[in-house]
């Protein structure tokens, strides 16, 4: 037989909402408080001193980092949530659970950060709009066309839709609040150290082997999802999910691409980055597209957060008699 433990699905339940509200009205929170930043601040104070002449050695000191940083943060995070929960009482809980939530994910922050670069697109000042990019691509936008400003713009937006969004979502669901921090830790590993050149390469193995691990599931979960609030906002959900099934393994990336390929058939357009890949077919990009996307984000997290987030939290509250 089977029940459900009513109070911690409720708890589980409004931290989730409060968090995602916080995110929504609030956005990011100030760099100095920001457990992100701290994260990028231990990391980069290790990472020198993890250097060695042995490549063998290099990479069993990245395992090392990425596993003491994920720890460093994850069981503090519990810690704090447990004993504000013991010692303060309900509410108090809820709220700083969801503050710490929050903190793991961001929404609002990808339209805080696209908004000038659709602004500057449309003034014809190119290179602004670059400056603006820089905030949210890896790539260096020096000398890229308007188009693909546009098109690094969506990408973005497409695949932090997994990583900055639903895979902490996911993890939350999985493991709670320390599921949560410890993918965002493993997320900043990766984009710090994660690289294939010779200066990563040893030291960031682990760290872009475990961010590959992690997001496997969620990306597939949201590039099905996104079709789905293609097809609530209107737009193309049939060539979505055309275009998912065509060119979801076109990136070197193993999880990229199902979220850029969904994106790219729901607007209707080609997704390039000049070199490495093409997805997609259909019309010029313009800036447009790039308020498109985030609107397909904010619904894909939403149907994220009821499909698969709830469904989960649901069955964490069961209890077997």
């Amino acid at each position: 037989m089977f029940t459900i433990n009513i109070s911690v699905l409720v708890d589980a339940v409004l931290i989730f909402l409060l968090a995602f509200l916080i995110d929504m009205t609030v956005g990011e929170f100030p760099d100095r408080i920001h457990p992100t930043v701290w994260m990028g601040k231990v990391i980069d104070y290790f990472k020198p001193k993890i250097r060695s002449e042995s490549p063998r050695v290099e990479m069993a000191n990245g395992v090392l980092l990425g596993l003491s940083v994920i720890l460093l943060f994850a069981v503090p995070a519990y810690l704090t949530v447990f004993l504000v929960q013991r010692f303060f009482g309900w509410i108090p809980y809820i709220v700083v659970s969801a503050i710490v939530l929050k903190s793991t994910f961001a929404l609002k922050c990808m339209r805080q950060y696209t908004v000038p670069i659709v602004d500057a697109i449309k003034k014809g000042d190119c290179s602004k709009a670059r400056q603006s990019l820089h905030y949210i691509v890896r790539r260096d936008p020096t000398g890229l066309s308007e188009r693909h400003i546009i098109s690094a713009a969506v990408e973005s937006i497409a695949e932090s839709t997994t990583d900055g969004v639903t895979s902490p979502f996911f993890y939350f669901a999985l493991f709670g609040i320390p599921g949560a921090v410890a993918f965002r830790v493993i997320s900043t590993l990766d984009s710090m150290l994660g690289y294939k050149d010779q200066e990563h390469r040893n030291i960031g193995w682990f760290s872009a082997s475990i961010d590959t691990i992690a997001n496997y599931v969620p990306a597939r979960l949201t590039a099905t999802l996104m079709t789905l609030a293609a097809l609530f906002l209107g737009e193309n959900w049939k060539e979505s999910r055309r275009i998912l099934k065509r060119d979801k393994r076109n990136t070197a990336s193993l999880n990229a691409g199902w979220t850029l390929a969904a994106m790219a058939g729901a607007l209707s357009v080609q997704l390039e980055k000049p070199g490495f890949y093409k997805l997609g077919d259909g019309e010029d990009l313009s800036p447009t597209h790039i308020t498109r996307a985030w609107r397909i984000m904010v619904l894909t997290a939403v149907l994220f957060g009821v499909l698969v987030v709830f469904p989960l939290l649901v069955l964490k509250a069961l209890i077997i008699w």
